[in-house]
């Protein structure tokens, strides 16, 4: 009996450091953006997407499918780094949803010379070839 619960204390460990693992690389993906982001890169700030035409997109103005649309759209409604301004992630949840999805809950805050900006992000993430990647995100 004693050996059960040894075993059992012991997968329960491997469970959580597992879901810890997968968190702290999903928290470091979104660091990744920012530091992207706040460098003026969009291109870079991308690669945290789902290279796919069918990455979803959802904004103020409804879905938009694939990455390059989605590149497009960055790079067209923020064309130079005073539009961008500096990026700040307030991660509010990270929740595992299966193996291979998360789902991540945050409001993000865009401080500009022009005027700030900010609102609350929705992230589908998927392991897709063992790398965490952005297949959705709805922000507004």
């Amino acid at each position: 009996m004693k050996w059960f619960f040894v075993f059992l204390c012991m997968g329960l460990f491997q469970i959580t450091m597992a879901q810890t693992g997968d968190e702290k690389i999903i928290r470091d993906l979104l660091e990744r953006q920012t530091r992207d982001w706040n460098r003026g890169d969009i291109d870079a700030f991308m690669h945290g997407y789902w290279e796919n035409d069918s990455l979803m997109f959802v904004g103020k103005n409804g879905a938009t499918y694939g990455y390059q649309k989605t590149l497009n759209n960055y790079k067209k409604n923020y064309p130079d780094t005073a539009t961008m301004g500096k990026l700040r992630f307030n991660i509010l949840e990270v929740r595992k949803l299966a193996a291979d999805h998360y789902f991540v809950l945050g409001k993000w805050m865009l401080t500009r010379s022009i005027g700030d900006l900010s609102g609350h992000y929705t992230l589908l993430l998927r392991k897709i070839k063992g790398k965490w990647t952005i297949v959705a995100d709805h922000s507004s």
